[in-house]
C-alpha cells in the first residue's frame, strides 16, 4: 500500500523543470514550459525569472523527453518566442533541436591496444599528465619511410553511464581556429618532435589543453538546469502550435494551400531538465492476460454510477416551473442509460510495486427521448466529460482516488481534465499525473500526486498561490 510523501523527499541538487515537447507528424518540434521546482516549491516556468526570458528557456538548456517515464531523446533550447495575445495558454514557446535516442555516443570505439597520448611505452606503468604536450619525449628511433601512424582516439563525451544520470554542462568557449598552411608534399621523414607530413598533429591547441571545470553557476547567478550546446532555432512557420500574433494569411489561396495541421497531429510529450535528478524509469504497467478486460468493465460500471449521481445532483439543483391549472406538472422520468464515446483506459505502475493505477476517461451523452416523453429540451444534446482514477485493492475491488464529471456549463465547479502522461515531477522516484485542464477561465496544466486514498494537487497553472 503506498504512503503519503512530501515534496522535500528529493535531495535538492538544483532546480527541476517540467515542460511539454510539441512534436508534429513532420518532425517539427517546440517546447512549452510548465513548472519549475525550486527549494521544494513549484513555480510557473513561463514567468519564473523572466528577465527577459524565463530561466527554463535559457539557450542551451537540455530537456530529456520522456514517455511514461522512459527516455525518448533530448531537446536543446535554442531560442524563445513570446506571444502578445491576451490570456494565451502558451505565453512562451521554445525553439531548438530535438534528437531522438538520447545523448550522442562516441563515433569511434576505444581499442585495448591504443596508447593514450603522453605514454611512450605501453609496457611501462601509465603516467597521467594534465598537458599531453608536456609528456616525456618519446624514445629516439631510426626514421622509417613506412611507419604506421598511431591510432587516433579523439576525445568525446562518450555514452552515458548506467550508474548515474546524464549531466550536461554549459557550452565551453572554444578558441578560434588557427590558419593552417598547406601540407607538405614531401614523403621524407621529419623530425621526431614534429608530426609526420600530411597527418594531423596529436597535440591539442594551446588554449584547449586543460579542460574547463564546470562550477555549476552561470554569469547571472541563476540556478542552473541541464545545459548543453545551444541549438539552432527554427523559423516561426516551422514551429508546431505557434503563430505570430495578429498574423493573417496573405490570401485565401495560400490559406487553402497550406492549412494548419489538426490538433490531433501534434503530440504532447513530457520533458524534464534536472542536472542532478534521478535517472528516468518507466511507469508502464503490463496487464496480466484477461485482467484488462475485467478492469475495463469495472471502470465502465463506476463511470456509469458517477454520471447518474451527477445527473441526479443537477436535477435537484434545477428550479422547476410552478404548475398552473391550465398546464399541469409533467413527470420527468429518471435518466436513461448513457451512451459512452471516446473511451480510453490506461494503467501506470506509479509506485513501482506492480500495482496498477488506472486512469479512465470518456465522453457521454443521453439517448434521444421519444416525443412528448416529458424530458427537458436539450436533454440528449449535452456532452458530459468523465475522468476516473482508481486502483484495485488486495481484494480486487476498485478503490476510487478521483472522480470528475462535468459539462460546459459547470467548468467553474469541476474542470475538464485530459491526461497527458505519467512523470516524476519532483524527482522522488515515484510517478505523478500530468493533465491539461479546461475551466471557465481558460486552459492550463495540472499535476497531481497519487496517494493511497486520493490525489493531491502539486501544481496548477490556473490557480497559483
Amino acid at each position: 500500500m503506498p504512503s503519503e510523501r512530501k515534496l522535500q523527499a528529493k535531495k535538492d541538487n538544483g532546480p527541476r523543470a517540467v515542460a511539454l515537447l510539441q512534436l508534429d507528424s513532420k518532425g517539427k518540434s517546440s517546447l512549452i514550459p510548465i513548472a519549475i521546482l525550486i527549494d521544494g516549491h513549484f513555480w510557473d516556468a513561463s514567468s519564473y525569472k523572466a528577465d527577459p526570458v524565463p530561466m527554463a528557456l535559457d539557450p542551451g538548456t537540455v530537456y530529456e523527453v520522456e514517455r511514461t517515464g522512459s527516455s525518448l531523446g533530448l531537446f536543446t533550447v535554442g531560442g524563445a518566442l513570446h506571444s502578445n495575445a491576451v490570456n494565451s495558454p502558451t505565453p512562451w514557446l521554445a525553439t531548438g533541436s530535438y534528437k531522438e535516442g538520447g545523448a550522442e555516443v562516441a563515433t569511434s570505439e576505444h581499442k585495448a591496444e591504443s596508447a593514450p597520448a603522453g605514454i611512450d611505452n605501453v609496457d611501462a606503468p601509465p603516467r597521467l599528465t594534465h598537458d599531453p604536450t608536456k609528456a616525456a619525449p618519446p624514445a629516439t628511433t631510426a626514421p622509417s619511410t613506412s611507419s604506421t601512424p598511431p591510432p587516433s582516439n579523439p576525445p568525446s563525451s562518450g555514452p552515458r553511464s548506467d550508474d548515474e544520470p546524464p549531466r550536461l554542462t554549459k557550452p565551453k568557449s572554444s578558441a578560434p581556429e588557427q590558419p593552417s598552411s598547406p601540407p607538405p608534399t614531401s614523403t621524407q621523414p621529419t623530425d621526431a618532435s614534429k608530426p609526420a607530413s600530411g597527418k594531423p598533429s596529436d597535440s591539442p591547441d594551446k588554449g584547449s589543453t586543460i579542460p574547463v571545470s564546470d562550477s555549476g553557476a552561470n554569469e547571472a547567478n541563476r540556478p542552473v538546469l541541464r545545459h548543453g550546446k545551444p541549438a539552432e532555432s527554427f523559423a516561426d512557420e516551422d514551429i508546431p502550435g505557434y503563430s505570430k500574433p495578429g498574423a493573417e494569411p496573405k490570401s485565401a489561396a495560400s490559406a487553402k494551400a497550406a492549412p494548419a495541421p489538426p490538433a490531433s497531429d501534434v503530440q504532447l510529450i513530457p520533458a524534464i531538465s534536472d542536472a542532478g535528478g534521478p535517472r528516468p524509469q518507466s511507469y508502464s504497467y503490463e496487464w496480466i492476460k484477461g485482467d484488462e478486460d475485467d478492469r475495463r468493465k469495472q471502470m465502465m460500471d463506476l463511470a456509469r454510477q458517477q454520471l447518474h449521481a451527477y445527473l441526479a445532483a443537477q436535477s435537484k439543483a434545477r428550479i422547476a416551473p410552478v404548475p398552473t391549472h391550465s398546464q399541469p406538472a409533467r413527470h420527468v422520468p429518471s435518466a436513461a442509460e448513457p451512451i459512452f464515446e471516446n473511451v480510453h483506459m490506461i494503467a501506470f505502475d506509479l509506485w513501482k510495486s506492480n500495482q496498477p493505477v488506472i486512469v479512465f476517461s470518456a465522453t457521454a451523452h443521453l439517448p434521444t427521448p421519444p416525443p412528448n416523453s416529458g424530458y427537458p429540451e436539450g436533454y440528449s444534446a449535452l456532452q458530459y466529460s468523465i475522468l476516473l482514477v482508481a486502483y484495485p485493492d488486495i481484494y480486487g475491488n476498485l478503490r476510487k482516488l478521483y472522480s470528475g464529471v462535468t459539462d460546459k456549463f459547470h467548468l467553474d465547479l469541476t474542470p475538464r481534465l485530459d491526461l497527458i502522461d505519467a512523470l516524476d515531477a519532483n524527482g522522488d522516484g515515484r510517478g505523478d499525473l500530468l493533465f491539461r485542464e479546461t475551466t471557465d477561465q481558460g486552459t492550463g496544466w495540472l499535476i497531481y500526486g497519487v496517494g493511497a486514498d486520493k490525489l493531491w494537487k502539486i501544481f496548477d497553472s490556473l490557480s497559483l498561490e
